[in-house]
């Protein structure tokens, strides 16, 4: 779903660069309730995740194709306000080294893609949370839930947009119904993938997934004939190898490696929801080439190499790369800090 230069007027453009900016403005002080030293890695290999599973497109409909938005699974896996940062990042890297995306429509795309899906995608997640039985297997299904419904939720907030400033002539009702429809079948691909991988990492370490905190059921008791919650048992100090989070991060990175390196090569080659409801309708037709078309990473592919895999391959891998390095950068920088308390060590006091 990204928008190209061209769909949208410069104003509109403009107006929703400004709303984009506010929202990452407003994320960045939110993210430091959310991150912290162990987390603020993670959140940047959430980021490099999204932007290797985006490369994955799936076929929806003849001549379709859908792909990951991220939003509803980097909001369950980091929180809201990191899962806006995240998205942000990708479609700075991709609208910057390959030319996906335009540069004067990145407000539109933050606010459509990063903002709304991951808002939509935490409201409907945490009351899920609070209906369903506080359990593992509640927050895997509320997040297929949550993934599903944000796909059409942003494809209705683009034609919002386009309605206010769309550059071509194409009654609103008719693009409204092409974009929720062919979104509708996108989403369900978005909540298998965010269901499952959502699914495996509470199975491997719940403590690090940002929805699932608190959602272990309390053991209750009967006393009196009544049921009453068991005392909290004191946990035992986890040792220093079971809270690393290394291992978690190793494997996370060689699966995005190898999603956009390798399998993205067999990803389906039809355009996406969007690029097929712009063809369909005429919204296509004042696009505009992208500033960046001539990088040397344009179209996910590396310049003067011919062979389509090894081209697309090594793309995909820099792509991660960059992305890891530029979202772990930006958490690091805002996460956090923790107090002697929290991290275990006694201050002393100078005389």
């Amino acid at each position: 779903m990204h928008v190209p230069d061209g769909f949208i007027n410069a104003p509109v453009s403009a107006v929703a660069g400004v709303v984009a900016a506010g929202a990452v403005a407003v994320s960045l002080r939110g993210a430091r309730r959310e991150l912290d030293q162990r987390t603020a890695p993670l959140a940047g290999l959430v980021a490099a995740f999204i932007f290797a599973v985006q490369m994955l497109n799936f076929p929806v409909a003849a001549g379709t194709s859908g792909h990951l938005l991220g939003g509803a699974l980097a909001a369950i896996l980091v929180g809201p306000y990191t899962g806006v940062l995240c998205i942000a990042v990708v479609l700075l890297m991709q609208g910057v080294l390959f030319a996906d995306g335009g540069l004067t429509a990145l407000g539109v795309n933050i606010t459509v893609m990063g903002v709304v899906t991951t808002v939509v995608a935490h409201v409907l997640f945490r009351g899920l949370t609070r209906v369903l039985p506080r359990t593992r297997r509640s927050a895997t299904v509320a997040a297929f839930v949550a993934a599903l419904v944000s796909v059409p939720a942003a494809a209705v907030a683009f034609t919002a947009v386009y309605a206010v400033g769309g550059t071509t002539d194409v009654p609103i009702g008719k693009v409204l119904t092409a974009m929720a429809g062919v979104h509708v079948l996108i989403g369900i691909g978005e909540a298998a993938i965010t269901a499952l991988t959502v699914g495996a990492v509470i199975a491997v370490r719940p403590d690090l997934v940002h929805g699932a905190r608190g959602l272990a059921a309390p053991l209750k008791l009967r006393v009196d004939g009544e049921l009453v919650d068991a005392p909290a048992a004191t946990p035992a100090p986890a040792p220093a190898a079971a809270r690393s989070t290394r291992k978690v991060w190793a494997t996370g990175l060689a699966t995005a490696l190898v999603l956009a390196g390798f399998v993205s090569f067999y990803a389906s080659a039809n355009p996406d929801g969007l690029e097929k409801v712009a063809a369909d309708k005429g919204i296509d037709e004042k696009v505009q080439e992208h500033d960046t078309a001539d990088s040397p990473l344009a179209d996910y592919g590396v310049k003067d190499i011919s062979a389509p895999r090894v081209s697309g391959g090594i793309a995909g891998v820099i792509g991660v790369g960059a992305t890891v390095a530029v979202g772990s950068g930006v958490f690091w920088a805002v996460r956090r800090r923790r107090t002697p308390e929290e991290s275990g060590t006694r201050t002393t006091e100078t005389v």
